[in-house]
């Protein structure tokens, strides 16, 4: 901004007080507004297309990695990054480690239901929304899981050799992604959900396609270590968990939606925001969208460590 540019704006600081404001609001008091999340129908079943886009401008990838744990003990509930995200250590890691190393079945059990999850986010743009119409033609960002990130890659890498592969984010050259959710045993199932054969998307000019791609958010903001909590405070967040420290008196609701773990419960409390990099809260009453096996190759390679 030029001096000229800065005296002209002088005496306006509407953006300032939206920031104010936007800094005075608790984490976790109302949803993400940049997430978008499909639906389902009064019989459990659920339909939207997206396209994946390519990644933002500046960016190496089109999505971003996170793993994270969700898990209750004694002390109330553990919903939190985990530092392995960032190739670091991570208090229930190394938790996990001695239990699983133990050898004994019970911590084994323990070990498994305090496994780490691994979620992505990218960038999407709805094409079709059957339960919330609105969102169609808008750009959001979407969080899913491994059995989605599964159909991506088996896109890119198919198994057969009459399949041609494809690139699910290149604007061109990719292809639509149509969700199909049925409710099975109370959880959200994505088996059938596939993609379309590939084409342009909405088979827009050059012009809307970079209108759409520069609307993108950044996905940096995932996997920056500001997202994550220090080692000793998570720690500390474990420990209070597992009721090896007393609870404060003042705590608030926790809001988180993950995939793969059911989280129902009521006026579940905790005194610590949940996880930074999860937008994406939905309340208790639901059932968790993905039912993802326990990470055990990930309990294997902490043994081997050893």
């Amino acid at each position: 901004m030029s001096f000229a540019s800065m005296k002209s704006k002088s005496g306006q600081f509407a953006k300032l007080t939206q920031q104010i404001e936007k800094m005075s609001k608790p984490q976790g008091a109302g949803p993400d507004e940049r997430l978008w999340k499909p639906g389902v129908d009064k019989s459990g079943n659920g339909y939207a297309v997206i396209r994946f886009l390519p990644e933002p401008d500046g960016e190496d990838l089109p999505w971003a990695q996170v793993w994270s744990h969700a898990f209750q003990g004694p002390g109330g509930w553990y919903i939190e990054n985990s530092l392995t995200t960032l190739g670091q250590k991570d208090p229930v890691g190394e938790l996990n480690r001695t239990l699983w190393n133990s050898g004994i079945d019970s911590d084994k059990e323990i070990a498994r239901k305090q496994k780490r999850k691994l979620s992505y986010y990218s960038n999407v743009y709805v094409v079709k929304d059957q339960l919330n119409p609105e969102n169609e033609g808008k750009v959001f960002l979407y969080k899913y899981g491994k059995k989605i990130h599964d159909k991506i890659v088996s896109s890119m890498q198919p198994q057969f050799e009459d399949e041609e592969p494809i690139n699910p984010f290149d604007l061109w050259k990719g292809a639509d992604f149509r969700i199909k959710i049925q409710t099975i045993g109370g959880y959200w199932n994505y088996d059938k959900s596939d993609f379309a054969a590939p084409s342009t998307l909405g088979n827009f000019s050059d012009e809307r396609l970079e209108e759409i791609w520069k609307s993108q958010y950044s996905l940096k903001e995932f996997t920056d270590p500001s997202a994550f909590k220090s080692y000793e405070k998570l720690e500390e967040r474990l420990n209070l968990v597992l009721g090896k420290t007393s609870r404060p008196t003042q705590g608030r609701r926790i809001e988180a939606e993950d995939e793969g773990m059911d989280f129902n419960g009521s006026d579940i409390v905790a005194p610590d925001p949940v996880v930074q990099a999860d937008p994406t809260p939905s309340g208790f009453g639901s059932k968790i969208e993905e039912s993802d096996e326990p990470d055990l190759s990930y309990f294997a390679s902490l043994a081997a460590e050893d």
